[in-house]
């Protein structure tokens, strides 16, 4: 590839760092390479670090002819400040350091929300009953190392995505217990936000929070720890933790999907969840995604998706990339 163009395109979150790089047009890497958060002071480190690999991997290239960052944090500042990692940069240091001028960064459940579009009916697994409206808004929403929502609102050129920060929006528990976890997660957070219960620290924050209303010690160090003990019926605890993490996010789908009008279909997606997929498909998800008293009629007729694809971020940095080309 080096008298060749080519894109570079990334999703970074709070854990990790992905990147790809993509002949244009293509949806397909032609490299990829993934790199721990933690295991680099800086962003800049991180980066050369890639560029250094997709120079070896593909034999010298030039610099990209456009990169599209799509990241966890919000995207309307001068410097992009991680909400969940020690980074930030700012758009001059990455055309800097690639070389390139074309440089976009898009918020990372938009990125999600563009990939939504491009699915195939193979990578959704169906919860529940309902028929997609194509012509009425749909919801992204998933847990990773936060909580990420956008929205898609149908438009002339199809579909428009709606970046937001929903997850840090105020959780609003339903039923006693849920009322007594908020009152714990309080008194260590203050506020407490909805990605504080749906994401991976958020199944550590309600193990300890139920540990402690059943008079028990903590006893999880992971989110892994947690979703293993649940998943081998070694811990009853650890099945409460789930059974209680579904109950919230499908409460929580279902007020996204009244906020929106979101009969185009609400999608399941992040990294948390399809690590107890069998699970969360069993569970009390559906019924607590209906139970909206009034508009348990509404909720019943909208369709929920969980999403079986992976790099869905990276492919809508892609998605992202061809829309922009088509519409200069």
């Amino acid at each position: 590839m080096k008298d060749r163009t080519w894109w570079l395109v990334a999703d970074i979150g709070g854990t990790n760092a992905r990147f790809w790089a993509v002949s244009p047009g293509s949806i397909e890497p032609v490299w990829q390479g993934y790199y721990l958060v933690s295991e680099y002071p800086e962003f800049g480190d991180v980066l050369t670090h890639a560029l250094q690999d997709v120079a070896v991997a593909l034999d010298d290239v030039v610099p990209p002819e456009k990169v599209c960052f799509a990241v966890a944090c919000p995207t309307n500042l001068d410097r992009f400040v991680f909400t969940n990692s020690h980074w930030n940069f700012s758009m001059g240091e990455v055309v800097d350091k690639t070389g390139c001028q074309l440089v976009s960064v898009i918020n990372d459940f938009g990125s999600v929300a563009r990939a939504v579009m491009n699915l195939e009916a193979s990578d959704l697994t169906a919860i529940g009953d309902g028929q997609i409206s194509r012509e009425h808004p749909k919801v992204v929403l998933g847990a990773g190392t936060g909580l990420g929502v956008a929205g898609l609102v149908p438009s002339a050129s199809g579909f428009s995505v709606i970046e937001s920060e929903g997850g840090h929006a105020d959780y609003a528990p339903v039923g006693d217990l849920q009322v007594e976890v908020k009152r714990k997660l309080r008194s260590q957070f203050n506020r407490v936000c909805i990605e504080r219960v749906l994401s991976g620290p958020g199944l550590i924050n309600v193990s300890n929070a139920l540990a402690a209303i059943k008079h028990q010690s903590p006893r999880f160090a992971t989110p892994a720890d947690i979703v293993a003990a649940a998943l081998s019926d070694q811990d009853e605890l650890a099945r409460d933790v789930l059974e209680f993490f579904c109950d919230v996010a499908g409460a929580v789908a279902g007020n996204l999907a009244l906020t929106f009008g979101a009969k185009g279909g609400v999608y399941i997606v992040g990294g948390v969840i399809p690590r107890f997929s069998d699970f969360f498909i069993k569970s009390g998800f559906r019924s607590a995604f209906e139970d909206k008293g009034r508009f348990r009629d509404y909720l019943t007729n909208i369709p929920v998706f969980l999403v079986q694809r992976q790099d869905l971020g990276l492919i809508g940095a892609v998605s992202y990339l061809k829309a922009e080309g088509q519409s200069s």
